[in-house]
Formats: structure tokens, C-alpha cells, sequence
């Protein structure tokens, strides 16, 4: 999946030359492909769904520590 942003840059430098032909273009798509990648980015998206990830776990292991506690307060 390639990102909208990536596609924006992708136009933009096509505009800049523009006599540019259909194979010229794929392979500046090509090499912006393979330099985003050795960059190891993710989407808005991905990272967004990670967030959720994340806060649905912090607020799972607040309760979890919630409850350990009212348990260790019990055996006393």
C-alpha cells in the first residue's frame, strides 16, 4: 500500500518535467518506492491503528492492576 502522500510526490515531480513518458514515471515511482521503504515508515494509518492498540492495553492493564490490588488488599 502506497500512501496518498507518496502519490502527491510522485505527481509533483512529474509535473516538473512535463514531457515526462509513462516508463520514466514508474521509475521514479519505482525509486521512491524503494527509498521509502529502506526509510521503514508506516501510514498515519497504521500508526493511528497502533495508538488504539496501545491505549486499549494501558487501560486493560490499569484494571488488571486495580483488581491485583483490591485481591492483595483482601488476603491481608
Amino acid at each position: 500500500m502506497i500512501p496518498k502522500a507518496f502519490d502527491e510526490a510522485v505527481e509533483a515531480i512529474t509535473r516538473l518535467l512535463p514531457q515526462t513518458p509513462e516508463d520514466v514515471r514508474k521509475n521514479i515511482r519505482a525509486a521512491l518506492t524503494g527509498v521509502f521503504e529502506r526509510f521503514d515508515l508506516v501510514t498515519r494509518e497504521e500508526l493511528e491503528v497502533q495508538e488504539a492498540v496501545l491505549q486499549r492495553t494501558r487501560a486493560r492493564l490499569e484494571e488488571m492492576e486495580k483488581r491485583v490490588a483490591e485481591l492483595e488488599t483482601k488476603l491481608k
